[in-house]
């Protein structure tokens, strides 16, 4: 994939992600037609489609700091619990306040 002019946002994605995008506009946005494409239900579909736009709006925040980036991704993508992504967060920000 030719990644050059397209937002950052976009590269981020994985291509699943992409996958999901694709079929969600060939579908006209409708989340029932999804959802039979998939074979799930539409609360599923609905959870998707709620975690990735947690992905983008995550990388398009103003705090650019890549490690609390990383955690929240982990977080959207329930490979660690949103208290645990939390902890380390505010761990890790405790930590780059002593050392100014």
């Amino acid at each position: 994939m030719i990644l050059e002019g397209l937002p950052e946002w976009i590269t981020e994605l994985e291509s699943e992600d992409l996958t999901f995008i694709k079929k969600f506009l060939l579908s006209s946005g409708s989340l029932k037609e999804v959802a039979l494409l998939y074979g799930v239900t539409y609360p599923t579909v609905r959870l998707r489609l709620d975690r990735l736009i947690q992905k983008i709006n995550i990388s398009q925040q103003s705090d650019n700091d890549s490690f609390i980036s990383s955690i929240k991704k982990l977080a959207i993508d329930g490979k660690i619990s949103i208290d645990i992504a939390k902890t380390i967060i505010l761990k890790y920000k405790d930590q780059r306040k002593e050392l100014e």
